[in-house]
């Protein structure tokens, strides 16, 4: 482990492609409700079994380059959970955009975690109230949908065969029978 994995003053931060980013500001108040919220969803449906869900704080060490700490993540491989964060490639990560960090999420980091094979990224905006769900096929990320709460302007405006496009539950790679209502997760946002 490089000495950048060590955080002498106490500031949260991530390396990317051996790069210390320091990560300021602290999430705001909705960012972190989208957080709890899921944690509440995959928490409750992961009681009791092998995967274990991981929120904010958590160091993910992919290699000596990168050591990122998602909004929250799935590792079911319990091998790589250690005392002190994530060694290897969780399989599920989610991201809330922030001014902050959204380029880096939809770039830099989104690529490091294609490449070190994480099943399922998502890429949340709470502004939008959408989901941006990327699967891995073939050692690439597809769009597999992005999943939104529309407003009810914009839905009475929409004809009805788009209405029925719209998607507001959905399932997740990893598990069959858990589905995921954008309500649950955007609930209690202002």
């Amino acid at each position: 482990m490089s000495d950048l994995a060590f955080n002498n003053d106490n500031r949260d931060y991530e390396v990317l492609n051996g790069e210390i980013i320091y990560m300021t500001p602290r999430p705001v108040p909705n960012h972190n409700t989208v957080i709890v919220n899921l944690s509440i969803i995959f928490g409750n449906y992961l009681r009791g079994k092998k995967c274990r869900v991981f929120a904010d704080g958590v160091d993910v060490y992919l290699d000596e380059k990168n050591n990122v700490i998602p909004d929250l993540m799935i590792a079911c491989n319990r091998d790589i959970i250690k005392s002190n964060g994530i060694y290897g490639a969780p399989d599920l990560i989610v991201e809330v955009l922030s001014p902050s960090t959204a380029t880096n999420d939809k770039g830099y980091k989104k690529d490091l975690y294609e490449k070190f094979c994480v099943k399922e990224y998502w890429i949340i905006d709470i502004l939008s109230k959408s989901i941006d769900v990327y699967l891995l096929k073939d050692g690439k990320y597809v769009l597999d949908l992005v999943y939104s709460i529309y407003p009810d302007y914009i839905l009475e405006k929409m004809a009805d065969d788009d209405k029925q496009k719209v998607q507001t539950k959905f399932k997740t790679s990893l598990f069959d029978d858990l589905i995921i209502d954008l309500e649950d997760v955007f609930y209690d946002i202002d």
